[in-house]
């Protein structure tokens, strides 16, 4: 039944709908056991309901995905905690988490705890304990084998749990790094959590693929940089925050955080319908957060109400690096639509035309982006390798390719193709201008007293969104060409 429920994922737009409907009642009824039958269900559930062939798919798959909880909840929990599984309903994880995260989750969920039994250097709370429990003075410092656990057990009041008791305590201006220095493991049972993966947001009224889904072929990222605007809409606050709150926790069960979902910019968050069931969430971060320099942006898309990714911009007058992420559930659909419609909104947005991949998201110390063979997913896109040695070897790699289509680039050449930055260049983009630049060498090289130089430019910075102060960079030709000189390396 699994196998015949996976060959939907290939039937859009040839086969009746009624005869998925009718194998969706039979797996119901079903009982599977197995963990990876279980995943294999739910990872294909997930794909059907963000790509639904008929408003009757959509309903089943998603009451199905609803009660998924009652299948899991008694299986082993550890089969569930891989990271491209992790946060299905009815299981668990343990993940140490950043001190933002561990505070959102502590103040809303009492599901999470510190998994004692997972923590493999509790001494690590000695120099942080012996400032909120002084009695421990007389055992961490002397004693080995402390029990962290009893002394922190023994200080936790009635009612609160030992993660919300430890962050309450730590109220010093480095509550952060406190607590980060300790690495605690948390366990989140997520039996009754509200934002785990198998929830869908929304999307009341589904997008329909009832012909075959949008291919690589069919996408041009050009057009992207020359579409109409796509509509957009500022989140009222209550449903910002509550926007972010499912941000948060569906990256959290993950394993994920960006920057900007630790450090949102809570008063500007931005809804972008995209067409297709695409709907994109994007936020800058406060002053408070924000880099000294390079403008930061998040984004968090779902799929008809599925979450199924995230972007993270780090721009630059009009150059963008771009960090995306397709869950791996979806990698099956219309990642390259999404991946062209990601960078309309950014180029709408931020006003930017060069776009910027790092090594890292193409399988630079990344099995899984080599694995995935991310390196050919950006170049079957248009993008370029700005170092000419790696163009080079591109060069050759494709004449093997147009000799003989069924070659495939071995690990090896996956590894050596992505040992540097790839670039994409919008039509209104000078080429080549920043293909030798480099942020840090613009930092080494005392570059910040030249953008600080311009009050205006400086004041925007701390404006009300940082996609006004890129836009007055990009008006200032002059302090471009002197932000270039300086963080470009020599050819």
């Amino acid at each position: 039944m699994l196998d015949q429920l996976a060959e939907w994922k290939r039937r859009y737009g040839t086969h009746d709908g009624r005869d998925l409907e009718r194998l969706l009642d039979e797996i119901d009824a079903a009982q599977f056991i197995a963990p990876a039958d279980l995943i294999r269900l739910h990872e294909t559930l997930l794909f059907l309901r963000a790509y639904p062939q008929s408003a009757g798919m959509a309903r089943r798959t998603q009451a199905m995905l609803r009660g998924f909880g009652k299948r899991t909840k008694e299986l082993d929990a550890e089969a569930f905690q891989a990271p491209e599984v992790a946060g299905i309903a009815g299981t668990s994880l343990t993940a140490v988490f950043s001190y933002d995260v561990a505070r959102h989750l502590a103040g809303r969920r009492r599901d999470v705890r510190i998994d004692w039994e997972a923590y493999a250097e509790p001494e690590r709370m000695g120099p942080v304990l012996r400032h909120v429990l002084p009695a421990i003075g007389e055992d961490w410092p002397v004693e080995a084998h402390t029990p962290f656990e009893r002394w922190v057990q023994t200080a936790v009041p009635r009612g609160q749990t030992d993660l919300q008791w430890l962050l309450s305590k730590l109220d010093s201006p480095y509550a952060r790094e406190l607590y980060e220095s300790m690495e605690v493991p948390l366990y989140w049972r997520l039996e009754k959590a509200p934002h785990t993966r198998s929830q869908v947001y929304g999307a009341r009224r589904p997008y329909l693929f009832d012909r075959p889904l949008l291919r690589r072929k069919d996408v041009s990222l050009v057009d992207a940089f020359t579409a109409p605007p796509l509509p957009v809409e500022k989140l009222p606050r209550g449903e910002a925050e509550r926007m972010l709150e499912i941000v948060v926790e569906t990256s959290a069960v993950r394993y994920r955080e960006l920057y900007g979902f630790r450090h949102p910019d809570t008063a500007r968050i931005f809804r972008i319908d995209a067409g297709r069931g695409l709907e994109i969430y994007w936020f800058g971060v406060p002053p408070a957060w924000r880099l000294p320099l390079r403008a930061y942006h998040a984004a968090m898309f779902f799929q008809n109400g599925v979450p199924a990714g995230y972007l993270e911009t780090l721009s630059l007058f009009d150059r963008a690096e771009v960090g995306f992420n397709l869950y791996y559930t979806f990698r099956d659909g219309e990642s390259a639509w999404i991946y062209a419609r990601l960078l309309q909104v950014t180029h709408q947005m931020l006003g930017v035309n060069t776009i910027m991949v790092d090594p890292y998201q193409i399988g630079r110390e990344n099995d899984e982006a080599l694995d995935s063979g991310a390196f050919w997913f950006y170049r079957k896109l248009g993008f370029a390798p700005v170092e000419p040695a790696i163009a080079g070897i591109l060069e050759r790699e494709e004449r093997k390719i147009a000799r003989s289509p069924d070659h495939r680039s071995s690990r090896a050449m996956l590894r050596k193709l992505s040992a540097g930055y790839i670039r994409f260049e919008g039509p209104a983009a000078e080429p080549g201008a920043w293909d030798r630049f480099d942020i840090r060498n613009f930092a080494m090289a005392g570059g910040w007293n030249a953008v600080r130089g311009s009050a205006a430019v400086v004041n925007a910075k701390r404006g009300t969104d940082e996609a006004g102060y890129l836009r007055l960079m990009q008006r200032d030709a002059n302090l471009r060409a002197q932000v270039l000189r300086l963080g470009s390396t020599s050819s």
